[in-house]
């Protein structure tokens, strides 16, 4: 299996035989499209999450999965074509890139891969950096799209998951503090996983054998059924992504914790 995730030297050697997508966002942080211009990896497009990678919260969350027309219409137009390889990177640790990474896998293209060690290893490593504001790809894709590649659950089927993983850092799956959602806790019976947990002092990810022991820990192993949530679908696609470099196939909650909690009469435990 061709790894999902992609170094800075062989981007660097590949770079006109990709389309490369880039995905800056950070809660909080500065306007993607505004780091994007100040430098970015050559001939990368810029691709916004809010927009293209997400549909408008509701009661599906605060990021549902974005209406399948409006994801290809953008894919196209970013040059994402159905035979073409595709990188995608951000700025925050690979959580945004690891959302479009997901998405392109789960409505079919077969050739997805996310940078590792993202927008600061690239610039570590001392490549070339282009500048300017965001503009279409030079040619637009014809990806087309064919749902259901990657397996998802929802408020439904997710708590009869046999191993459910709280993406979330640990004081919000413990429900000590929730910055953004109105209820604090996790589903009863989630497992906590950082995404923090999936990378090294490097920013990269854990080599295959670190991190399927530590999924392992939890009972994630190849033979289990496993899904992962977040907050609202967005980083836990993060441990998906660490989960396939150990070889684990696991399940997407796009709703998430935004969603779960959406409706009271979901069951919520702390601790």
């Amino acid at each position: 299996m061709t790894s999902p995730l992609i170094g800075v030297d062989e981007l660097a050697a590949r770079l006109g035989e990709v389309t490369v997508l880039d995905v800056r966002y950070r809660m909080g942080g500065p306007p993607g499209p505004d780091e994007y211009a100040a430098g970015h990896v050559p001939g990368a497009v810029f691709v916004d999450l809010d927009t293209a990678l997400a549909a408008p919260p509701g009661p599906r969350g605060r990021h549902p999965l974005p209406d399948e027309e409006a994801f290809v219409r953008a894919m196209r137009a970013a040059g994402v074509r159905d035979d073409g390889p595709v990188v995608v990177y951000d700025d925050w640790s690979g959580h945004a890139a690891a959302r479009c990474w997901w998405l392109l896998r789960f409505h079919g293209h077969r050739d997805v891969r996310v940078l590792d060690g993202s927008w600061a290893a690239w610039q570590a490593a001392g490549l070339p950096v282009e500048q300017g504001a965001p503009a279409p790809a030079p040619a637009p894709g014809d990806f087309t799209a064919r749902p259901g590649a990657m397996p998802a659950v929802d408020a439904t089927t997710v708590a009869a998951t046999q191993v459910v993983i709280d993406a979330r850092a640990p004081e919000r799956f413990r429900g000590e503090v929730e910055p953004i959602d109105p209820v604090a806790g996790h589903i009863p019976g989630a497992v906590n996983v950082p995404t923090a947990r999936n990378l090294g002092p490097d920013g990269r990810f854990l080599p295959a054998a670190g991190l399927a022991d530590a999924y392992a820990a939890v009972g994630a192993v190849p033979a289990a059924d496993v899904a992962v949530y977040c907050g609202s679908g967005v980083t836990a696609a993060h441990d998906v992504l660490a989960l396939e470099v150990a070889g684990v196939a696991a399940a997407l909650y796009p709703g998430s914790w935004s969603e779960w909690v959406a409706d009271p009469a979901r069951p919520v435990e702390t601790g």
